[in-house]
């Protein structure tokens, strides 16, 4: 009987296949300015064949295992096992004749895992038009809605890559921090990454009186997340203080334990500064740990990712903030043409320009404004008009945002007195530079030269109106 020579080749598995897309889209977004890579750029980065490549993403032929671990180790992957099954290869004319039933379905069952990274990265964006929920919140993970402030992603996603750096993502209210960060966390994710994304309001008004009991209630959150059993009655040694004791814990227990990096998000870490007795010394605290990623192997697992409103003027030893150290990050407004996008996802292809121009003299740039204007016409509820009438004459559709912010300075009369001045200023007025800090980190100011103006239209007409009452 005829005798066909048979070599053994292997081909990617789900699991193969889902890391290499992961590594694929880091490399797209650091090194490639968030392009999608051609099959022959791949190519050329492996040094394979793209006729290579094509079997491979095809998982129907096999190649030889040197070609799976090319690719892996292009774009920073170690090859491990259940990335890959070796198959028998026979020459062409039996294989037709020999491949099983059994064989065709599980051929056929991986095909329908694998999506093409492209396909993949592009569905992410793809949204039925007519779906829609009022904008309030972060902007999800699949929404159609959210719009990139280049270059800022970009920046967000290589900085995390860097062991034990610290990210500072500070704005004012609603203007997309926690949407970036759900972003940050899921791109940390796909490079797996654990994440551990934390509110310092669920932080209890008895956790905020005792360093202790915060920094035990932080460990014990962090470990949960992490998957990790806290067993802080073991763990957790009170002979040596609390500051020694949470950082020995967070190395040797938890680090320990973890075989990937740990992105560790702080949101609302304003918080703390209603707490004076506490903050100076949690944040030296958080500083020490930045510190120690400089040259331990453990805590460079760490990426701490802060995030904030204000530093709420807070006197601090320079050398123990961590307020002055990482990457700063700070958000800013919609440019016009990110609204007429924004605009375009909302199917409004009957604005104009000067619609455009209308809007964004009553609110800005303002993200979450914007997104509620958008809202609004898209439902076809109100005309950009009467948006407009309704607004200036009681707040209209952006009351409650206004109620919030109007609270805010009624709880401080010395600066709502401040920001009446500025309403009423016809040129440019000296202030105290506390006072304008305060106002910025709320984003009800703007700075035009050395010209503070109310933020936009809006709040021009509104405040004045309201604050005449109280001041």
């Amino acid at each position: 009987m005829y005798k066909t020579k048979r070599t053994r080749g292997v081909v990617l598995t789900s699991t193969g296949i889902k890391r290499l897309q992961s590594a694929i889209l880091s490399v797209e977004i650091v090194e490639n300015k968030g392009e999608h890579l051609s099959l022959e750029e791949i190519s050329s980065r492996i040094h394979v064949s793209t006729r290579t490549l094509s079997k491979l993403w095809s998982l129907s032929e096999s190649v030889d295992q040197k070609t799976i671990k090319l690719c892996f180790s292009a774009f920073n992957l170690e090859l491990h096992s259940e990335d890959y099954t070796i198959v028998n290869k026979a020459n062409e004319t039996e294989t037709s004749e020999l491949l099983s039933i059994a064989n065709i379905e599980e051929d056929l069952s991986q095909r329908s895992e694998l999506t093409s990274f492209v396909e993949e990265h592009d569905t992410q964006t793809e949204q039925i038009e007519n779906l829609w929920s009022y904008p309030d919140g972060p902007v999800p993970l699949d929404s159609h809605f959210y719009i990139e402030r280049p270059p800022l992603e970009r920046k967000v996603y290589r900085e995390v890559t860097t062991s034990g750096c610290v990210i500072r993502l500070r704005s004012p209210k609603q203007m997309g921090k926690s949407s970036l960060v759900l972003r940050l966390c899921a791109f940390a994710q796909k490079l797996g990454y654990q994440t551990v994304n934390l509110n310092c309001y669920q932080f209890d008004s008895e956790c905020l009186t005792d360093l202790n009991k915060l920094l035990r209630r932080l460990c014990w959150k962090i470990a949960t997340q992490l998957g990790i059993d806290p067993n802080l009655k073991e763990k957790w040694n009170e002979e040596i203080g609390y500051s020694l004791s949470s950082g020995f814990y967070l190395e040797n227990y938890l680090l320990d334990q973890c075989q990937s990096p740990v992105v560790l998000v702080l949101n609302e870490v304003d918080r703390f500064f209603e707490y004076p007795h506490i903050c100076h010394e949690f944040f030296a605290l958080l500083r020490s740990w930045c510190e120690e990623a400089r040259h331990n192997p453990k805590w460079q697992k760490l990426r701490l990712v802060m995030v904030y409103s204000t530093e709420e003027y807070i006197s601090m030893d320079i050398n123990l903030s961590p307020f002055n150290i990482g990457l700063p990050i700070r958000l800013n407004d919609f440019t016009q043409p990110q609204v007429e996008d924004l605009a375009r996802r909302y199917s409004l292809d009957s604005f104009k320009a000067k619609d455009f121009a209308q809007l964004m003299s009553l609110v800005g740039g303002h993200p979450a404004l914007i997104q509620i204007s958008l809202y609004y016409l898209r439902s076809q509820e109100m005309t950009l008009q009467e948006i407009i009438e309704e607004a200036m004459a009681n707040g209209g559709i952006y009351r409650d945002h206004l109620w919030r912010q109007l609270i805010k300075l009624q709880e401080n009369p010395r600066l709502a007195k401040t920001y009446v001045e500025i309403l009423a200023a016809k040129q440019g007025i000296s202030l105290n530079p506390i006072e304008t800090y305060k106002l910025e980190s709320l984003g009800l100011i703007r700075f035009e030269g050395d010209r503070i103006l109310p933020r936009c239209e809006l709040y021009r007409a509104y405040f004045a109106k309201q604050l005449s009452t109280i001041v």
